[in-house]
């Protein structure tokens, strides 16, 4: 690289580059082109779990787009390139430095975060982790020992909020909307959304007799081999609507119901907002209405369980209880006014996901981007021959 290109060059000052100098040059090019498109245009991720199958299936590889919802100007800049919040081979050595810290900007985008859109966001309870046991929620378990007992136990970092987890996950609620479930079925702002084709519940699976061909259900992989029968010629099975409707029409088949939580059944751990006042479940809970930038909510002991983190952990106010009275900044605060715009994900294999069920909302400076399309499929536990799953390769996500 020439600095000095205003000057002449001649003969004598010429001066051929290094093989070394060659590729010193083409690597740091490539480094800092390939930051640029990461960063601010689409980036490759893969999906490890099974939150949102049938959707997305574990080893998908699929690109998302930082251009649909504007790409977020990096908070934490200085890191290591192509590594998120930890250095290859390593569980705890920070890939970052957060000595430098900018605010929160977004670039103008193509539109705004849509309900039922598939989006990529930072895991908003991974502010604080214990390095030793980073697949539980630090957070759970502070409620299942108790705080001193986890810290005296762990190592406990904190990351900043582009340095936290991806997770990815389909938007339920936008700002504003009101969110509740009743009996596994989502409803916003008054209309029930039944999942689609490619959701996930447990249904009630009840044969009228043994006696058939069972491969007949190879295509539904229902595994009842290792699905134990909850009574006889019964079984709990995780399928999407469509395919219950496909089962129903098998003469050897008497009912599918769906098998979701009563809303008397408490949940293992609790879900959000782990107010010992709302007896909610991952299949009952709300109504609860998603914050908006420039909504100001009523501060009380009803609402404060449902807002609190976002006023004091996401928007970064001082919030303490004094008595019967909250103060905000050192202020006595009976309202407060949103500053950010905030929405609900879900998975849509909805019993086996993490989601805003059991840690609330998503803050608009977590988003990262919109999932586009799967570029690969790869299924670890075919044979050799049928590892890529080449129906999936290209294919859209919606």
């Amino acid at each position: 690289m020439n600095y000095k290109f205003w000057q002449k060059k001649t003969d004598a000052n010429k001066k051929k580059k290094t093989k070394t100098r060659e590729w010193v040059d083409a690597i740091v090019f490539a480094v800092v082109a390939a930051t640029i498109i990461r960063v601010f245009f689409i980036e490759a991720y893969t999906i490890p779990s099974g939150s949102m199958e049938r959707s997305l299936l574990i080893g998908d590889f699929l690109f998302v787009s930082k251009v649909n919802y504007g790409a977020r100007i990096p908070m934490t800049p200085v890191a290591f390139p192509f590594a998120h919040h930890t250095m290859p081979l390593t569980t705890s050595t920070k890939a970052y430095w957060d000595g430098v810290q900018w605010k929160y900007h977004r670039l103008p985008g193509l539109s705004d975060v849509k309900r039922n859109d598939v989006v990529v966001f930072n895991f908003p309870e991974g502010d604080t982790v214990a390095v030793e046991d980073q697949v539980s929620n630090y957070y759970d378990l502070k409620r299942q020992f108790g705080r001193e007992a986890v810290n005296s136990r762990f190592t406990i970092i904190s990351r900043p909020v582009d340095k936290r987890e991806n997770f990815i996950k389909r938007c339920i609620g936008i700002s504003g909307d009101v969110i509740s479930m009743k009996n596994g079925v989502a409803n916003v702002n008054g209309k029930d959304e039944p999942l689609k084709s490619t959701g996930m519940m447990p249904y009630r699976l009840i044969f009228k007799t043994m006696d058939f061909n069972y491969s007949a259900l190879d295509e539904f992989k229902l595994d009842l081999g290792n699905n134990p029968a909850i009574a006889p010629n019964t079984y709990v099975v995780n399928i999407s609507p469509e395919m219950a409707d496909e089962l129903r029409a098998l003469d050897f088949v008497k009912s599918v119901n769906m098998d979701a939580a009563t809303s008397a059944e408490i949940e293992a751990g609790g879900v959000f907002p782990h107010d010992p006042k709302r007896v909610w479940n991952r299949d009952n809970f709300g109504p609860i209405k998603i914050p908006a930038k420039g909504w100001t909510v009523k501060i009380d002991s009803n609402t404060m369980p449902l807002y609190y983190r976002a006023i004091r952990t996401y928007e970064g106010n001082k919030v303490e209880q004094k008595g019967n009275d909250w103060y905000i900044n050192d202020k006595i605060a009976t309202s407060y006014t949103f500053k950010m715009n905030y929405f609900w994900m879900m998975g849509d294999n909805r019993h086996n996901s993490a989601d805003s069920r059991y840690w609330g909302f998503v803050p608009e400076d977590h988003i990262v981007g919109k999932a586009l399309f799967i570029w690969m499929s790869w299924d670890s536990e075919a044979s050799f021959l049928h590892k890529i799953r080449w129906s999936r390769l290209l294919r859209g996500i919606h």
